[in-house]
């Protein structure tokens, strides 16, 4: 089975060409770099992302804050993430890199923001 795959490892944005046997990867091609490879390879056997929303906060001079992932979640995790994240509500202020959610959802990632927000 072949999967095709546009490479996100750099602006070139190569089309990449992933044979599979069965679950093993047999082949990729497309890449122009090590990246793509390695982007190719990670995609198929345990694709990852970075989640970024926002969570609303209290006493703050903006009703709410930017957070991220610390680092990437597995993929089938996301909506569970964003379901956490639901219903948080943050004291200002707030600041870039704090902590928001420790472990979200079970994944061992925390939230945290990605912008201060003063107290009003």
């Amino acid at each position: 089975m072949e999967k095709h795959l546009t490479c996100i490892g750099c602006p070139l944005g190569c089309r990449i060409t992933v044979l599979l046997d069965g679950n093993e990867i047999a082949n990729i091609s497309g890449n122009t770099c090590k990246r793509g490879e390695e982007y190719a390879r990670r995609e198929i056997t345990a694709p990852v992302r970075t989640v970024t929303t926002t969570v609303r906060v209290t006493g703050g001079a903006s009703p709410v804050v930017s957070v991220k992932t610390k680092t990437d979640i597995p993929k089938d995790r996301i909506f569970d993430c964003i379901a956490c994240l639901k219903n948080i509500s943050v004291e200002a202020p707030v600041n870039i890199g704090d902590v928001i959610v420790k472990d979200v959802a079970g994944t061992g990632i925390d939230i945290i923001a990605t912008k201060e927000i003063p107290r009003r």
